[in-house]
């Protein structure tokens, strides 16, 4: 870590959204606040997200990684009672500006949820497939380009090209997830939001999913809630620590795992709680 990389990591303070961009973050939050009814999920969230990068969100169970993550696409908004307010921009777009079409913004941020979820009534090819054709794509060639080049990307081609008339829970629950991660990629998004996306999978297929993780950074910007966290500091660039529905510390991961700022984190970290 360089000097400067150093100090930035140690007394962090969000730049203008003007010069986050100008700097090569994908994703800036600003004063960000969630309520589920009365109950406050996220208090004055602040952070940038660098292009290509994997970013990790840890911290004890209830501490607001899931309420964040979801609140970065809007999906947060499916939940009658959840709220929010605050800013986040994806480049310069205020995702919850009252001119911008949320569904614009789910296309551009994909998600994955914590245990697969494949369409129980479609086939593999369709499964990959339906997010294209519910979205007016009728072009039957570039509808099976993109579904090739999905799979590719989910590294989970050459174990199903020749079985895509199969039905997706057909597959082992580590291929179900890589599935669900080829329908995100199907929609060619720019950010890959994953909620533990390991958290229900055997050693195995949790290490295959690492790996694509490290390969997807070149393509797009992956921000992951993990509980694990060897995972967070094998796969991510950047790690934030979450407590009580605060960001306690942000920084270059090598420096939160081992050279932490605040107190609260190095207790975290050394399992002395959570």
């Amino acid at each position: 870590m360089t000097e400067e990389e150093y100090a930035k990591a140690v007394d962090y303070k969000p730049s203008s959204v003007a010069d986050a961009k100008r700097r090569g973050y994908k994703v800036s939050v600003r004063n960000l606040n969630s309520w589920f009814g009365d109950k406050q999920a996220l208090k004055d969230i602040n952070f940038d997200v660098k292009e290509n990068t994997v970013t990790a969100l840890i911290g004890p169970s209830g501490c607001g990684k899931t309420t964040l993550i979801r609140c970065l696409n809007r999906m947060n908004e499916i939940t009658a009672s959840a709220t929010a307010n605050g800013s986040v921009y994806l480049d310069d777009i205020d995702i919850y500006a009252n001119n911008v079409d949320p569904v614009i913004i789910k296309r551009r941020m994909g998600m994955v949820f914590q245990k697969p979820n494949p369409f129980p009534t479609m086939s593999i090819y369709d499964n990959v497939s339906a997010g294209l054709r519910l979205n007016g794509v009728k072009d039957k060639e570039l509808i099976r380009e993109i579904v090739e080049e999905s799979l590719m990307g989910a590294a989970l081609w050459h174990e199903v090209k020749d079985e895509l008339g199969k039905p997706g829970l057909s597959l082992s629950g580590g291929q179900q997830q890589r599935l669900c991660i080829a329908r995100a990629l199907a929609m060619q998004p720019e950010v890959l939001l994953m909620d533990e996306p390991t958290s229900s999978l055997d050693p195995i297929a949790s290490a295959k999913i690492e790996e694509l993780i490290h390969e997807l950074k070149n393509e797009l910007t992956v921000i992951i809630v993990t509980h694990n966290m060897q995972q967070a500091a094998r796969v991510s660039d950047y790690t934030a620590f979450m407590y009580l529905g605060e960001l306690v510390e942000y920084g270059p991961t090598k420096q939160i795992f081992e050279n932490p700022q605040k107190e609260l984190t190095e207790r975290y970290i050394s399992g002395k709680f959570g």
